[in-house]
């Protein structure tokens, strides 16, 4: 039925006929393909883990949605595309997404822009360590029954980023030299398996602006040792950590776990200039013989003051870059390790953890981790949350098509590939049928992910 209150509009010689456009039909969407959001979020089981831990103190008599609802609209609404709650009242009515959050495409609307915000700023501090916690086990949980428990190793990366905020206005929200702006410094948390290139996010805490790298890192990474040897007994741990991190309590931690071996960057300073000399001279002379950058790797036995004589493995790459039409610099780099490989191995794999970076990229600009622009604190943190889970759906919606197109498609494509599909609902006492656009572009795609998640031929 189509709705003759709504403003239509004319292009009278565009074509060689008039062109009339409507938008008068409320039984069509552009979120056709939201149905694989809800197919892998059941399968994952992630918003019903994540909603659980929030204890709501409404009366009940007078809610309208719930805090499941409320979680889900907005963890959904971020994987489509829209990250502000603002969005809200523009997919409020949205047939789609009444269908896949509510369950019922001709039900109520969705909760509005005010009532997600009084969610937002509802939570708790005990809610939201449990959402955290939810979250991270959700996803051991789905690789554990993936690969089951005999992975030989796993790799965990950390990374802080910066999400810029409007000066003082957000609580903690503080002025960041290296950042040169007010900001807050989330931690990204990261899990590898075996020699899979992909990175799955498994944890995002917020921190104030000012924070250090190495805060909070060796709380988390407590409790997800625990979560790793509780699903993957057998299983090497190998962490890896930029130099923000290098501090005597974390390099003590490490040392005292077993089946984990870490390489962990660290700065220069004297003592290690002095003992590396020799290589960055020879780099030097084989740099201007040959007129390329080189690089020599050796290893050595360090002990810093704050580590009380314990003696660390140092492995160094004293490298001269030459690069075309620039002067040539030394490049010294020094990594504490407790890994038996030789130096240059080390190296490579220090390297890999590179890839993070692509993620965090992925998070800031394909869904606005960023978007953190209210005034408190903690409902800042649960945007993070929000965005993280939404971002382990598309992960977790990716990673079965290893073998298909779409196996490193980022956040942006699945959106355009996968999600964004004109449809038309069809709703009666005994079905619901949703009808999607017969010449999208990517549809044997769409189904080989929407099987995998659980269709069947009807």
């Amino acid at each position: 039925m189509t709705d003759p209150t709504r403003q239509r509009v004319l292009f009278p010689d565009l074509l060689s006929k008039p062109l009339h456009i409507a938008f008068d039909d409320p039984a069509q969407s552009s979120e056709g393909g939201s149905v694989l959001l809800a197919a892998v979020d059941r399968r994952l089981g992630l918003t019903s883990a994540m909603a659980g831990c929030l204890r709501d103190r409404r009366r009940e008599g007078s809610i309208a949605h719930s805090y499941a609802q409320m979680l889900t609209q907005r963890v959904y609404g971020i994987a489509l595309g829209y990250e502000d709650a603002n969005d809200a009242d523009r997919l409020r009515g949205d047939v789609m997404m009444r269908l896949m959050v509510a369950g019922d495409s001709a039900g109520k609307d969705l909760a509005s822009q005010p009532s997600l915000s009084r969610f937002e700023n509802a939570v708790t501090n005990v809610g939201l360590y449990g959402m955290g916690t939810a979250m991270a086990g959700k996803v051991f949980d789905f690789h554990r029954k993936r690969l089951g428990r005999r992975v030989r190793q796993i790799t965990i990366d950390m990374d802080p980023t910066d999400t810029p905020n409007h000066g003082e206005q957000q609580e903690l929200s503080f002025y960041n030299g290296h950042y040169d702006n007010y900001c807050y410094l989330p931690m990204l948390c990261f899990v590898s398996f075996e020699d899979e290139p992909d990175q799955y996010l498994f944890g995002a805490v917020l921190r104030p602006g000012n924070a250090s790298a190495k805060v909070g890192a060796l709380a988390i990474l407590r409790r997800t040792l625990a979560m790793v040897r509780e699903r993957f007994p057998k299983a090497r741990v190998l962490v890896r950590l930029d130099g923000g991190f290098a501090c005597p309590e974390l390099f003590d931690f490490l040392d005292e776990q077993k089946r984990l071996v870490y390489v962990v960057a660290m700065g220069k300073n004297a003592v290690l200039e002095r003992r590396i000399k020799r290589p960055m001279g020879t780099a030097r002379r084989l740099s201007r013989q040959s007129g390329t950058s080189q690089a020599l790797f050796g290893e050595t036995l360090y002990a810093a003051k704050s580590w009380k004589d314990c003696k660390r493995r140092i492995v160094y790459k004293a490298e001269v870059v030459r690069l075309v039409g620039r002067d040539p610099r030394d490049n010294a780099r020094f990594l504490v390790t407790n890994l038996r490989s030789r130096a240059e191995r080390v190296f490579e794999t220090y390297r890999m953890r590179g890839e993070c970076e692509n993620r965090i990229k992925e998070l800031l600009h394909g869904l606005r981790l960023d978007r953190t622009s209210c005034s408190k604190f903690r409902a800042n943190q649960l945007r993070v949350l929000m965005t993280a889970a939404a971002y382990v759906l598309m992960q977790t919606m990716r990673c079965p098509l290893a073998k298909t197109s779409l196996a490193r498609k980022q956040v942006d494509s699945l959106r355009l590939m996968l999600l964004k599909i004109g449809a038309r609902v069809v709703a009666s006492a005994r079905r619901t049928v949703v009808h999607l656009a017969g010449n999208h572009a990517w549809y044997q795609e769409w189904l080989t992910a929407a099987r995998i998640w659980g269709a069947v031929p009807a």
